[in-house]
């Protein structure tokens, strides 16, 4: 590499002093703040518990990283804002990174991009389906006690394709190609698992075939934990009420409009019309109903909207005792719009849509990667934010002041010194959160 030690960088004199920058500032980090996550990661065991799961198929003899080494480091990464393999390549001797990682910032360089290349491609099924079954379990341990209820919000989002992905297909109503994986918090945001799928929309069979099995897991944990399942008119068909009706789950689902839900609501559509003459108006109400391929007649609830624009009909369908149908629509449904905000910090903030593998297992790897860090940074701020500027902020946000912090870094013989900038806003937050980290 040029030596640029030397090289002096000069700028235009401010208050009648000269400027100059060179290149000897040490050893310096602009993520000192990932220190604070791996005291979470340790707290957790998150990565720890997730490294043997993942079978080793090198040939140890000739490997510098262990898979631990391997997964930390992408994970932290991912943390950090830095979503591409590629990053590897300029943050392998970063200082912070190096500690995160259980590495001296003297001590060897982190994995590269073709290491993590590898890494990625090398999972099979078995890994994943073991990976997936961690977050599960990390869910139930973020628990001290049992719930009384949860509720399980269940959504699927596009994630784009731009290449030669396996499975990618093309989805029309969002006019690209694309994976469509299904995402699964609990109402407080919690993460419980993520499954990436095609392009397509998803079926009944697919949705209760998830279920199945975070339900059986949950109740194994909490034999009388009340369920709620919250979704859109994606999983609002016969076969996902079945199964919450067979075991004994609460429902609350979007239904897709067709002419016959609309001929049942027509008193209600016909008398929103009528008061929209004079002001926007919504009307509410419910009936019973039974669709083609329903095993029996359920509880529908209608908002009849009428605005400038003209009518806007929903539907949604419930098991729910509740006889208020406003409150079913507008708190206990349309409270799912909270998911929108754990999807965004997931997919746009921890960029848990870079699927670009040509492998479908690679790109599923790289969802439960994501899936970690999202852990990290939410239990992060449940858990050790409270009383702080970040207490309710989106993930960029905590990125941008609690992650990217700038230090200078000395490796000393007995002791490592992390110099945090003086000039730090939040000095007197960031050592609140630091004692949190340690008060238990």
């Amino acid at each position: 590499m040029a030596d640029h030690s030397k090289q002096r960088l000069l700028f235009q004199d401010v208050g009648g002093k000269k400027i100059e920058a060179d290149f000897l500032g040490g050893e310096v980090t602009s993520d000192a703040g990932l220190l604070l996550f791996r005291e979470v990661d340790r707290k957790l065991r998150l990565t720890e518990r997730v490294a043997p799961l993942l079978r080793e198929r090198r040939d140890v003899r000739d490997t510098d990283h262990s898979m631990l080494d391997l997964l930390r480091q992408r994970v932290f990464q991912i943390v950090a804002g830095y979503e591409d393999t590629d990053d590897a390549d300029a943050l392998r001797n970063d200082p912070a990174l190096k500690m995160a990682c259980e590495r001296t910032p003297d001590g060897p360089a982190l994995a590269s991009q073709p290491t993590f290349s590898r890494f990625e491609n090398t999972v099979t099924g078995s890994d994943l389906y073991r990976f997936s079954a961690v977050l599960l379990e990390v869910f139930i341990d973020s628990y001290r006690k049992p719930p009384e209820a949860l509720i399980l919000d269940i959504d699927d989002t596009a994630d784009e394709t731009h290449g030669h992905q396996q499975l990618s297909l093309f989805n029309g109503y969002y006019d690209s190609f694309c994976y469509q994986p299904i995402h699964i918090y609990e109402g407080t945001g919690r993460l419980i698992t993520t499954v990436l799928r095609p392009g397509k929309r998803p079926t009944g069979r697919e949705a209760v075939a998830i279920l199945k099995r975070v339900v059986a897991r949950l109740r194994q944990a909490w034999p009388e934990v009340g369920i709620l399942v919250r979704a859109d008119s994606h999983s609002g068909n016969g076969r996902v009420m079945d199964f919450c009706e067979l075991k004994k789950l609460k429902y609350i689902l979007g239904l897709t409009p067709h002419r016959p839900l609309y001929q049942e609501a027509r008193r209600w559509t016909e008398e929103a019309a009528r008061q929209a003459r004079a002001e926007e108006v919504q009307l509410f109400g419910d009936f019973r109903y039974q669709a083609k391929g329903w095993t029996t007649s359920r509880r529908v609830i209608v908002k009849a909207e009428h605005t400038a624009k003209g009518p806007n009909t929903r539907f949604i369908v419930t098991n729910l005792e509740e006889r208020d149908p406003i409150f079913l629509y507008k708190t206990a449904y349309c409270g799912r719009g909270e998911m929108e905000l754990f999807i965004k910090g997931h997919k746009t903030h921890l960029h848990s849509d870079r699927t670009s593998c040509s492998r479908f297992s690679a790109n599923q790897f790289r969802l439960l990667l994501t899936s970690l860090a999202y852990i990290l940074v939410e239990t992060f701020r449940r858990e050790h934010l409270k009383g702080t500027p970040w207490a309710k902020a989106q993930i960029d946000t905590i990125q941008k002041a609690v992650v990217k912090i700038g230090a200078r870094v000395r490796e000393l013989r007995r002791k490592i010194k992390v110099h945090l900038p003086t000039s730090y806003p939040w000095a007197e937050a960031l050592t609140r959160v630091w004692e949190s980290l340690y008060a238990t």
